[in-house]
C-alpha cells in the first residue's frame, strides 16, 4: 500500500454509523423524559414556595423557579436533538461523469 495515499484530499468521505442521527422515537422519548424532569422541580419549587417559612429572598427564587421553568420546559422539548446534516457538496462529484457528447445510448 502506497503511504502517500493517506495524505491526498479527494478522497470520497466515509460515513459511519456512528454520523446517524437518532431515531425520531428515541428523540421523542428523551425530550418527553427532559420536560418531565424540569415540571417536576418547578412542581417543587411551586410547594417549597407555599410551605416553607423561609425568608423572602428565598420564596423569591422558589416562586421564580416555578415561573420559569414551565417556559424552559417547553422550549427544550420543541427543540430537536440535532441539527439537521448540512447538503451534500454537489460541486466536485466523486464519479467520473459520462462526456456530453457520450451520452447516446449506442455511440
Amino acid at each position: 500500500m502506497n503511504p502517500w495515499r493517506r495524505l491526498r484530499k479527494d478522497r470520497p468521505v466515509v460515513h459511519q454509523v456512528t454520523d446517524a442521527q437518532p431515531s425520531l422515537t428515541d428523540d421523542v422519548r428523551k425530550r418527553e423524559i427532559s420536560y418531565l424532569i424540569k415540571m417536576g422541580v418547578r412542581l417543587v419549587c411551586l410547594i417549597l414556595a407555599v410551605a416553607v417559612p423561609a425568608p423572602w429572598p428565598v420564596k423569591a427564587l422558589f416562586v421564580a423557579g416555578a415561573v420559569l421553568l414551565p417556559y424552559l420546559a417547553v422550549i427544550g422539548a420543541n427543540q430537536r436533538g440535532h441539527e439537521p446534516p448540512p447538503p451534500p457538496d454537489l460541486t466536485s462529484s466523486n464519479q467520473n461523469e459520462i462526456p456530453r457528447h457520450r451520452r447516446e445510448i449506442g455511440s
